[in-house]
């Protein structure tokens, strides 16, 4: 049957036939139905199916991040402005000067910053920045 009129129906069935394989201990084969199904969630915004397609994934012994974050809605006002003046090469102590902060205040924003616009530190700042839609340059 062709279902690709129908991609939540085909994503639902790849995660039933993933979670079926998986149940019948064939774990490696398992493993490629959930990560299209995943993929397919994911693509679609069925953030509660995705979820369920990572847990599958995760009982099969595969790691599955979450979604990257995409947009800045995430971020709260005060992030964002902690990561556009990190962004442009400043210390912590300086941002922490302009924004009236401890500079350990600005360091904990940048702890939660990074996970959330999906980097590892401060050199790729400015490139995540940049590809947030209506990003100021």
């Amino acid at each position: 049957m062709d279902l690709a009129g129908w991609p939540v129906h085909r994503a639902r069935l790849h995660l039933a036939y993933g979670a079926w394989l998986r149940r019948r201990r064939r774990i490696l084969e398992s493993r490629v139905p959930l990560r299209t199904a995943r993929d397919a969630f994911d693509a679609l915004g069925a953030h509660a199916w995705g979820r369920l397609a990572r847990d599958e994934l995760r009982a099969a012994g595969e790691e599955s991040a979450g979604l990257p974050v995409r947009s800045g809605e995430r971020l709260t006002a005060q992030e964002l402005q902690t990561a556009m003046l990190a962004a442009a090469g400043l210390s912590n102590r300086e941002i922490g000067q302009r924004l009236f902060l401890s500079h350990r205040t600005v360091s904990s924003h940048l702890y939660r910053i990074y996970p959330k616009l999906g980097i590892s530190g401060r050199a790729q700042l400015r490139a995540a920045l940049d590809a947030l839609p209506g990003a100021v340059r």
